[in-house]
C-alpha cells in the first residue's frame, strides 16, 4: 500500500492508509491503546485493541510504519480517527533522552538552549521549534520570490576569498595549498560584478565573521540574504525596495502563521511601507530629547536601537525605522558619500529594537574607490582584482544584506538569535 501523509487522512474516510512517522503521544488503557502519530505534515489519533501493540515496548518518538482504517469521529477535534491493522516499529527512540518531541515551549525553555542543540533533530519535531524554522524557511522563500518579481537574477558566489570584502582582520584565515585564503565576510564584491552583468542580482548563502562576539544578537557564521541592484539614484531606492519586500513576507507571513506570531511577538507584523526614514543625525536629536542621551557620535548601540523603534512605534505605529546618513568613516570604503558634511550613503533597518539590514549606495568609478582606499591608509593593489571589474561597465548602484537568523528572531519575539539558528556557530560551538 502507498503511503498517505497525515494531511490528506480526512479526506480518505472509510478507506484503508498507511501511515509513517513518529509516536508524538501513547497512551495505554486496559481496553484501548492511542497512539498519535506524526510525519511532516500533521498528526493523527490510531486507535487500536490492546493485542496489537502488546509485546512491542511503544514509547514517544519511536519510529513506526502502520496500516489502518479510516473512521469519522465526531468526539475527535479532527473529526476522524484510524483504527489500526497491523503496525511495525522501524526504529527505536532511546529510553534516557532528555525530552520527547512533544514537549511543550515551556518545558524545552527549561532544559536550556546548549541541550536543545545538542538534540537537534529532536527538537526539531516540537511544535515551537519546529514552527521556528518553517517560518524561517517561508521567509527565505519570500525574498526569493518577490526579488524574482522585481526581475533579480539570482547568483552563486564563492565563500573562499583572497581577502576581506571591508578591509578589516575578522576573517577565518585558512590554508588554501600554497597559500593563505580567508572565509567570505559577505558576497559584497561579487554582488557588484553581478550588477555589471545582470543589472540586478540576489545571493542566500552563509557568512563569515572572526569576531569573538558572546552575545545574544552574534553569530560567527550566519545566512546572509544579499541583494544589489543597477542604475539607482540613491540609497532611498534601496530602500523602497526593501520597504516593499519585507511588506509582501510580512504579509505572508501573518496569513499563515499570525496566530503564532501575534502570541510569540506580541502583535502581527507591520506594514513596513509606513516605517520612517530618519537621517542618522535627526535619530541622534531624537534620542537627546526623548531619553537625555549625548553619548552616541558615529554609530548606534542596542539600546538606542530599541529606543528608536519605540519612538517610531509611537508616532507612527510601526516598530520600525531606516536610518540613513551613518557617518562614512564608520562605514567600509566602497560606500557612496553622501553630501559633503562627512555623511554616507548608507543605512540600516531596525525592526522591533534590533539592527536586521545594513544597506546603501556604493561608490561605482574605480577612481573615487582608489581614493577610498587610499584614505584609509591602504594600498589598492590589495584590491586589483575587484577594481578591474570597474572598468567593464559598472552603473550606480547598491544593495542590503538581511541577515536571516535575526530577522526570524525577531518576527517571532526570540530573545537570543542561535534559538533561531539550526546549527549556530559562535566563539564556543562549531557541533553538531
Amino acid at each position: 500500500m502507498e503511503r498517505t501523509f497525515v494531511e490528506r487522512v480526512g479526506s480518505m474516510v472509510g478507506q484503508e492508509v498507511r501511515l509513517e512517522g513518529w509516536i508524538y503521544r501513547y497512551r495505554a488503557l486496559a481496553k484501548t491503546a492511542f497512539v498519535v502519530i506524526k510525519d511532516c505534515t500533521g498528526t493523527v489519533q490510531v486507535v487500536a485493541a490492546p493485542g496489537k501493540v502488546a509485546g512491542l515496548g511503544l514509547k514517544v518518538d519511536d519510529v513506526i510504519s502502520l496500516t489502518g482504517r479510516v473512521r469519522a469521529e465526531p468526539r475527535s477535534k479532527a473529526g476522524f480517527e484510524v483504527d489500526l491493522l497491523t503496525i511495525e516499529v522501524l526504529n527505536e527512540a532511546a529510553h534516557d533522552i532528555p525530552f520527547h518531541s512533544s514537549s511543550t515551549d515551556d518545558e524545552v525553555a527549561k532544559i536550556g538552549t546548549d541541550v536543545v542543540l545538542d538534540h537537534r533533530p529532536l527538537s526539531l519535531r516540537t511544535a515551537g521549534i519546529e514552527e521556528t524554522f518553517r517560518v524561517q524557511a517561508e521567509i527565505l522563500e519570500g525574498f526569493r520570490a518577490y526579488l524574482r518579481q522585481q526581475r533579480f537574477t539570482e547568483i552563486i558566489t564563492s565563500k573562499i576569498v583572497a581577502s576581506g570584502t571591508e578591509g578589516g582582520t575578522n576573517l577565518f584565515e585558512l590554508k588554501y595549498f600554497e597559500r593563505t585564503a580567508y572565509l567570505a565576510q559577505s558576497p559584497q564584491f561579487y554582488k557588484e560584478h553581478g550588477v555589471a552583468g545582470f543589472e540586478r542580482v540576489f545571493e542566500t548563502g552563509h557568512v563569515y565573521r572572526a569576531e569573538p562576539h558572546a552575545t545574544s544578537r552574534h553569530l560567527t557564521e550566519y545566512f546572509s540574504l544579499d541583494l544589489e541592484m543597477g542604475f539607482i539614484r540613491g540609497p532611498e531606492d534601496v530602500i523602497r525596495l526593501e520597504q516593499g519586500l519585507l511588506s509582501e513576507i510580512f504579509e505572508g507571513l501573518n496569513s499563515r502563521h499570525g496566530e503564532s506570531i501575534a502570541r510569540r511577538s506580541g502583535a502581527l507584523l507591520p506594514d513596513m511601507t509606513k516605517a520612517p526614514t530618519w537621517e542618522f543625525g535627526e535619530c541622534l536629536e531624537r534620542l537627546k530629547k526623548a531619553h537625555g542621551r549625548t553619548d552616541l557620535v558615529d554609530d548606534l548601540d542596542g539600546e538606542a536601537e530599541r529606543q528608536l523603534c519605540a519612538l517610531a512605534e509611537k508616532e507612527l505605529g510601526v516598530p520600525a525605522v531606516f536610518v540613513l546618513g551613518f557617518p562614512l568613516a564608520a562605514r567600509p570604503f566602497y560606500t557612496h558619500a553622501r553630501g559633503t558634511s562627512g555623511g554616507a550613503q548608507s543605512f540600516d533597518c531596525l525592526f522591533r529594537g534590533l539592527e536586521i539590514t545594513t544597506g546603501g549606495q556604493r561608490l561605482h568609478r574605480r577612481a573615487d574607490l582608489e581614493a577610498a582606499l587610499r584614505g584609509r591608509g591602504i594600498d589598492p593593489a590589495a584590491f586589483a582584482g575587484h577594481l578591474r571589474m570597474f572598468e567593464l561597465g559598472m552603473p550606480p548602484h547598491g544593495g542590503l544584506a538581511i541577515g536571516l537568523e535575526r530577522l526570524t528572531a525577531q518576527v517571532l519575539g526570540i530573545a537570543n538569535v542561535r534559538e533561531a539558528t539550526m546549527y549556530p556557530r559562535d566563539r564556543n560551538r562549531v557541533e553538531p
